[in-house]
């Protein structure tokens, strides 16, 4: 019987290292700006993935302002808080973002089109 149990291979976790590499201080927590097409020419620019210490609000209040646009802070139930901006801003949000020290540019990820 002692034969029989050396050769039971035990249970292995191939994906152990890759969780316990995740869960560390190196995943990174990318910021998405994402474009969403309204009607006709019309569409929403979204951003998710702040950090929960900043402020929406007044973050949504400056870019308002710099982009002369209007926008809200919608509460998602998946995704948290998520900044939505009329028109086509993904640019000018990704580099007002990074100007303003909030984010680094290689953690923002842009999608659409």
């Amino acid at each position: 019987m002692s034969e029989l149990d050396s050769q039971i291979p035990t249970a292995f976790d191939p994906f152990a290292d890759a969780n316990a590499e995740d869960s560390g201080a190196g995943a990174k927590e990318y910021v998405h700006v994402r474009i969403q097409q309204r009607n006709g020419r019309k569409s929403l620019t979204t951003v998710q993935g702040l950090k929960k210490e900043y402020s929406y609000n007044k973050i949504l209040k400056d870019l308002k302002k710099e982009f002369c646009c209007n926008g809200t802070v919608v509460q998602d139930p998946e995704l948290g808080q998520v900044i939505q901006l009329q028109g086509d801003q993904r640019k000018n949000v990704s580099t007002f973002l990074v100007q303003a020290g909030i984010v680094k540019k290689e953690n923002i990820k842009i999608h659409g089109f």
